[in-house]
C-alpha cells in the first residue's frame, strides 16, 4: 500500500553529493589541473648520460624525475616518472612502481623531494 497524499521521489545521485570529503574533492581538482597541464620536451640525453644519472642515483639513493619518450595521441608528453630506483634488471628500471625499459628513457635529472614539515608553497 502507498501513501498517495506524499509520493517518495528519488532523488538518485544528488542525495550522495553531500557524502564528498573535502581532501577528495580536492583531489579530484587537482587530478583534473593535472590533465589539462602541458609537460614540455626536456633535452635527449646520451645513453652514457643516462647511466651515469641512474647509477649515482642508485648508489646515493637519490629520488629522479625520469621522462620517457612516448607522446599520447596529442602530441604531448605525459608526467614525468619520480621516485627512487626499486630496482632493476637487463631491460629496465622500476620507479615509481612501473617498470620503464631503458630504451624509453628521454631525459633523467635529480628530484628533491619536498619534507612534509615544508610549510612553503613552493614546488
Amino acid at each position: 500500500m502507498t501513501n498517495e497524499l506524499h509520493p517518495y521521489h528519488d532523488r538518485k545521485k544528488l542525495k550522495w553529493n553531500g557524502f564528498y570529503l573535502s581532501e577528495h574533492t580536492r583531489q579530484l581538482a587537482a587530478e583534473k589541473e593535472e590533465r589539462r597541464h602541458t609537460w614540455p620536451a626536456k633535452p635527449l640525453m646520451t645513453t652514457e648520460e643516462i647511466g651515469q644519472l641512474l647509477t649515482e642515483s642508485l648508489i646515493k639513493g637519490r629520488s629522479i624525475a625520469l621522462q620517457r619518450e612516448e607522446m599520447d595521441a596529442q602530441g604531448q608528453y605525459p608526467p614525468d616518472a619520480v621516485g627512487k630506483i626499486e630496482g632493476y634488471d637487463e631491460l629496465g628500471i622500476y620507479v615509481a612502481g612501473e617498470k620503464i625499459h631503458y630504451d624509453e628513457i628521454r631525459s633523467v635529472e635529480f628530484h628533491d623531494d619536498k619534507k612534509w614539515s615544508d610549510l612553503s608553497d613552493e614546488a
